[in-house]
This record gives C-alpha cells, structure tokens and sequence, in this order.
C-alpha cells in the first residue's frame, strides 16, 4: 500500500523527531478514493517508528488541501463509502500527539482529516469548512461527528448544515483551531515548537493523556474518572515518573526514555 503513494509525501525529521504527512497533488492537493487509506497506514507506520515523537500533517504548494475528489466520487462502488470514517479518523488512534498544519484551504475530507487531530493551527486567513451540503452530500468521514463535539450542536448545524467556510480566527474563537500564524513560515516555527515541547515530554504519559481525553467524549462521568485513575495509577510505575519526581526535586529539566 505504501510503494505507490498517491498524492501523498512522507519525511522524517529525525533532530526534531518528527514525521510529516504532506499533501501533494498540485494544485490543491486533493484527496483521493486511495489516498486516503494510505493516510492511515502512514501514520500507523509513524506510530511505530522510535525516531518519531510527534506527527505532522501539512500540504504542499502553501495549501493544506481542497478536499476530496469529488468528480471521481460516481465511479467509487456504492457500497466502499461507509466506512471512511475509519481511514480518515487515524489520527485520533494514532497514539502519539498529531498537528495539521492549515494553510490557505481545509476543505471536505482534508478538514475531517484535521479534527481527527490533536492540534490544529493554520495560517491567518486560511479557510475551513464542510462544504459537502452544496453538492447535495455531507461529510462521510466524521467532520459532522466531530464538529459538534468541538463546537456543539447550535453553531455545527450553523456550519455544516450551510457548508461555511470559516476564517481560521474565527475558526480559532469558537474552538475549532488550536492557534493562528500570521504567515506560511510563522506556522512552521509555530509547529516546530510546539512539537518541541510535546517531545519534552514524557511519552507514556502523552499516550496515556490522549487516550484519557478522546475516551472521555464518549464516556459517562464515572467511566472517565474510573479510566483516569487506573491510568494515573499505572504511571506511578514508570522510570519516566520517577525521572520526572528526581529532576523536580533537583531543580532540572528531566530527560525522558518512555520506559
């Protein structure tokens, strides 16, 4: 699956410990039927890779992407469109903290892949969106799910139901995206640090952290106290928490092996 990627780039920042998902299909780096199972197993692969501590998607040609291919939608079988959810949520399993960086476009299927994300930040005056009610669709691979999970339902029936396309402040206001950059190279400082400081960290802790918060939507109050517990309770036994204890009491900033 991963021998003949289609409109899609992989690269490895082994310094900072990064891997990049990048969108490359120009113009507008457009998502297609096949692509989009290559994205999951990508970041999978980014998920067992020791050199990556953190996962970015962005897109090339200063664009994040436009969306789907919508043209080709007709010639996909009826019955291979229920389940894109599943591809398009990896980022959400991916264990490991995961940021898209939006430029100029999120459109469709590139925006659903965005909030399956842990952080979103993109550039002051890129375009969000769920466009998909103009063509007489809606989103098929949890935009609408997630949306009212992020914003709630009285401004995602606003957004979706109309197709808005948001400014990213505005996009940022109502929670929607993490933070806005004044410019293409003011996001990627902006993603760099912030990967920086989410490799500082101790990755049991990260993976426990986001599997705790994503669990606890979908969770009753007693479920997700009883998951935090055991959780916190199990990272009582790490060498990252003893590291983290010693470096506290020693005034110094710990250095974590995610052991």
């Amino acid at each position: 699956m991963l021998r003949d990627l289609d409109g899609l780039r992989v690269e490895v920042d082994e310094k900072n410990r990064i891997g990049y998902l990048i969108l490359d299909r120009p113009p507008l780096n457009i998502v297609s039927f096949k692509g989009r199972a290559q994205i999951r197993a990508i970041i999978e692969a980014f998920d067992e890779d020791d050199d990556v501590g953190v996962v970015v998607i962005k897109g090339a040609n200063g664009v994040f992407t436009s969306g789907g291919d919508v043209k080709r939608f007709p010639d996909i079988p009826k019955n291979k469109m229920s389940d894109l959810a599943d591809n398009i949520g990896a980022p959400e399993r991916c264990s490991k903290p995961v940021i898209a960086a939006i430029e100029k476009y999120a459109f469709g299927v590139g925006f659903e892949l965005s909030l399956a994300c842990d952080f979103r930040f993109a550039t002051n005056g890129s375009l969000v969106g769920l466009p998909e009610s103009a063509i007489g669709q809606m989103p098929g691979s949890g935009g609408s799910a997630r949306v009212v999970r992020l914003i709630g339902m009285t401004r995602a029936k606003d957004i979706v139901m109309l197709g808005k396309r948001v400014p990213a402040q505005e996009a940022k206001d109502i929670g929607l995206i993490t933070d806005v950059a004044d410019n293409e190279n003011a996001l990627e400082e902006l993603v760099v640090d912030y990967a920086a400081k989410l490799n500082a960290l101790a990755p049991i802790s990260l993976r426990s952290l986001k599997r705790v918060l994503n669990a606890t939507l979908d969770s009753p109050l007693n479920v997700a106290l009883d998951l935090e517990g055991h959780s916190y309770e199990k990272l009582r036994w790490t060498e990252d928490y003893n590291e983290g204890i010693k470096a506290f009491s020693e005034r110094r900033k710990p250095s974590y092996k995610g052991r």
